[in-house]
């Protein structure tokens, strides 16, 4: 896959090093290119310029990239980002940053999907980028029971999450939901952005996938 990461800080860098490691092609995006002396040993793109500059964009590869994280330290500029990377370059997999929990919570429920929890940032917006490479967190020891996290697909949302439960093969445990944590999944009503958190036996984790693989009709 081909990542680009708007915002070089803290979390930018650290998601472009992670991500790079997994193997995929990363292109890192800054305004300030003093900002790029965090990716040490870096080989990849470097590009200096705005993530609402087109221009500057498809230096960074956006025509046919897979994936865009927005992670600079300006939520406007995060949202504006990610708008014109999925509506101009229909880019699949995006995800802003946002620091004000109660704004991301609003720009979740318009479908833009946000991330919003510092300490949940980098793993959450892997997720989003990659939401085929989801794993597993907890193994028991006979290994047949696994506890798994899944980013629910978008168009899963409205549907009641109880009808993800198979008896005696999948509970869905809990889910995260603009970064907060719930254990009354099986009440709730799937939104855009929640994170599955299911228990899994043996053989069932296929089950899964295809209903999440399924669509609404």
């Amino acid at each position: 896959m081909h990542v680009i990461i708007v915002g070089c800080g803290r979390v930018g860098s650290g998601l472009a090093v992670l991500l790079s490691g997994q193997g995929h092609s990363v292109a890192v995006m800054d305004r300030n290119a003093k900002a790029f002396r965090r990716l040490k040993d870096w080989d990849g793109p470097r590009i200096v310029g705005s993530g609402f500059d087109r221009d500057d964009l498809e230096k960074a590869g956006a025509i046919g990239a897979d994936a865009l994280a927005a992670v600079t330290s300006g939520d406007n500029t995060n949202i504006m980002t990610v708008r014109i990377a999925r509506e101009t370059y229909m880019i699949p997999n995006v995800a802003a940053r946002i620091y004000d929990p109660r704004r991301a919570e609003i720009y979740q429920r318009l479908g833009i999907p946000t991330v919003a929890t510092v300490t949940w940032t980098i793993d959450q917006v892997r997720r989003r980028l990659l939401p085929d490479e989801d794993a597993g967190d907890w193994t028991d020891a006979s290994g047949r029971l696994t506890l798994i996290d899944r980013s629910l697909p978008d168009d899963w949302a409205g549907r009641p999450l109880s009808e993800l439960e198979e008896p005696g093969k999948l509970n869905v445990v809990a889910v995260t939901r603009a970064g907060v944590p719930r254990l009354d999944a099986r009440e709730l009503v799937g939104q855009e952005g929640d994170v599955l958190h299911v228990a899994v036996l043996d053989g069932a984790r296929g089950d899964l996938d295809e209903m999440l693989a399924e669509r609404t009709s």
